[in-house]
C-alpha cells in the first residue's frame, strides 16, 4: 500500500451490525446475496485483496448467521460484537480495544460490494502520504438528498448532514460515504467525546471529524465514483447492484474471449472461471466456484452451480449442473440435471430429461434419455436405455449400483440396489434386476407374456 511513515499497520472494521430494516426482510442486511455471495462477503474479498494487517467484522442483528457465515468463509477475519445498535460512532467505540493496536485504522459499511480493491489500495495510499489524522471518501452524487455533504476549506473538511444543511449547502453534490481512514492515536483522542444529543439517541461517527478539526488535525476526503459508493438499503437497490456488477463481469469475460450472444440476457457470478472461446448462450447462469474450460458452449438457460467442466463440453437447453464435473468433450441436455457429485468422464453423455445423482459415468458412455442414475458407477463404453432407473432407496438408506465396461441396459430397465452388471452383460428391455449380472450374460427379470384371444373384440362388444 505505498510507502508507510511512523507505525502504518492497518485494520480494517467493518460495520455489520444493523438489521437493515429497509430491505424488509429478516435476514440481516448484509448476508443478502448479491449474484450469489452475501454482500459482506462481496466486500471482505475487496478488503483482504488490499494486505491490511487484519481485519474485524462488527456484528450485532441475528449475529449467530453472521458469525457463521464469517467463520467457515472468512476464517482469518476478526468477529467483533456491538450489543445495543446505537450509531457508527458507537460501534468504533465499542470496538476501541481492537482497533487501537493499529497505527491506522479503516472503518466502513458492510454494504458496499461495488467498492473496487484499486480504489482503497489509492485511498490508503493518499492517506499516508498527506500525514492525514482521518480522510473519508466522498462522491458527486446525481441526487445528494439524505446524504452528509462535504464543506471543503483549506486545511480540512467538514460534514454537513442533510437535515442540518443551509440551503446554499444542499445545492453541494459532493457528499460523505461513509468510508473513513482514522490515525488512530487521533481517533483515540475524540472518540470518546462523542455524544448522543439528536433525534435518534445514536452516536455518529461523522462528528469525530468535527472533533478532530476542532483540535486543529488535518482531515481530507478523496473522491471516487458513485458507482462504487452506493451503498444497498433496499431490495431495490440490491437488484441495481447486482446488474451492475452482472454487467462488468461479463464485460471483462468478453474482453478476455468468451462469446456471450446477449450479454444482458447472461449472469455469471463474481467467483466464475471461463477458458477462451466459451460460448455462453441467452439465459446462462454460472454461480459459485464454477470453471468452464477452453471451448466448451452453455446452451440458452443451463444454470452451473459449483460445476467443474473441461475443454469442449456442450450444454444443450436447459442443463442444471451442480456441485459436479463434466470432462472434455462431455455433453448434456437438454433438460438434463446433474448433482451432488456426480461425474461425466471423457466424450461422456447424458441427454434429455436425465438425471444423475452421485454417479460416475464412465469414458464414452451414454445416458441419452428418460432415465435416473443414483448412486451409480458406470464403466466404460456403455449404453442406457430409455426409461431405465436404479432403484438406490429403500425408505431409509442408499445403495450403489455398478454397471461394468460395454454393458448394455434395455430400455425400461429397473436396477435394483445393490447390484451389479458385470462387464459386457446386457439386460432385456423392460426387466427388473435384482441380482447381480454376470459379465457377458443377459439378465432378464420379467413375467412370460400370455395373449388372450378375441378379449378385447368381446369387451368393445359388451359397450356398444
Amino acid at each position: 500500500m505505498g510507502e508507510r511513515a511512523k507505525d502504518s499497520t492497518l485494520g480494517v472494521l467493518v460495520m455489520a451490525a444493523g438489521k437493515g430494516t429497509r430491505m424488509k426482510s429478516e435476514l440481516p442486511k448484509v448476508l443478502h446475496p448479491l449474484l450469489g455471495k452475501p454482500l459482506l462477503g462481496c466486500l471482505l474479498k475487496t478488503v483482504l485483496r488490499c494486505g491490511p494487517s487484519a481485519a474485524a467484522v462488527l456484528v450485532g442483528y441475528k449475529e449467530e448467521q453472521v458469525r457463521g457465515y464469517l467463520q467457515s468463509s472468512f476464517p482469518s477475519v476478526e468477529i467483533l460484537r456491538q450489543g445495543e445498535q446505537l450509531g457508527t460512532g458507537h460501534a468504533v467505540q465499542v470496538s476501541r480495544g481492537w482497533w487501537e493496536r493499529f497505527g491506522h485504522v479503516l472503518v466502513l459499511n458492510g454494504d458496499l460490494p461495488l467498492l473496487a480493491h484499486q480504489t482503497l489500495l489509492s485511498f490508503v495510499d493518499s492517506h499516508l502520504e498527506a500525514d492525514a489524522s482521518c480522510s473519508l471518501l466522498s462522491f458527486a452524487a446525481s441526487n445528494p438528498d439524505g446524504y452528509g455533504r462535504i464543506i471543503r476549506s483549506p486545511d480540512a473538511v467538514s460534514i454537513v448532514e442533510h437535515k442540518d444543511a443551509a440551503p446554499e449547502q444542499r445545492r453541494i453534490r459532493e457528499v460523505n460515504a461513509g468510508c473513513y481512514l482514522f490515525e488512530t492515536k487521533a481517533l483515540s483522542r475524540v472518540i470518546g467525546r462523542l455524544k448522543n444529543d439528536n433525534a435518534q439517541g445514536e452516536y455518529y461517527l461523522p462528528d469525530a471529524v468535527g472533533l478532530m478539526n476542532g483540535e486543529g488535525l488535518k482531515t481530507q476526503a478523496l473522491i471516487a465514483e458513485e458507482r462504487e459508493l452506493l451503498g444497498v438499503n433496499t431490495q431495490a437497490e440490491l437488484a441495481a447492484a447486482a446488474v451492475s456488477v452482472r454487467d462488468a463481469l461479463v464485460l471483462a469475460w468478453m474482453e478476455r474471449g468468451v462469446r456471450v450472444t446477449d450479454p444482458s440476457a447472461v449472469w455469471i457470478g463474481p467467483d466464475a472461471e471461463f477458458g477462451p472461446d466459451v460460448s455462453l448462450m441467452p439465459g446462462a447462469q454460472v454461480w459459485g466456484n464454477s470453471s468452464v474450460g477452453e471451448g466448451s458452449v452453455i446452451g440458452p438457460y443451463c444454470v452451473l452451480q459449483n460445476a467443474r467442466l473441461g475443454r469442449r463440453v456442450r450444454l444443450a437447453a436447459h442443463v442444471i449442473v451442480e456441485d459436479s464435473e463434466l470432462c472434455d468433450d462431455a455433453r448434456a441436455g437438454p433438460f438434463a440435471y446433474i448433482r451432488e457429485g456426480s461425474l461425466l468422464r471423457e466424450g461422456a453423455f447424458a441427454g434429455k430429461f436425465v438425471e444423475l445423482k452421485k454417479t460416475s459415468v464412465g469414458k464414452g458412455s451414454k445416458v441419452p434419455h428418460l432415465s435416473y442414475l443414483g448412486d451409480a458407477a458406470l464403466g466404460e463404453g456403455v449404453n442406457i436405455g430409455a426409461g431405465s432407473v436404479t432403484c438406490n432407496y429403500d425408505g431409509r438408506n442408499k445403495f450403489p449400483t455398478k454397471i461394468g465396461d460395454r454393458c448394455f441396459v434395455g430400455s425400461d430397465t429397473m436396477m435394483v440396489a445393490p447390484v451389479t452388471l458385470g462387464d459386457d452383460s446386457m439386460t432385456a428391455a423392460g426387466s427388473t434386476i435384482t441380482a447381480d449380472v454376470p459379465a457377458g450374460a443377459l439378465g432378464v427379470g420379467r413375467t412370460r407374456q400370455r395373449n388372450i384371444e378375441n378379449w378385447a373384440l368381446r369387451k368393445k362388444a359388451l359397450t356398444q
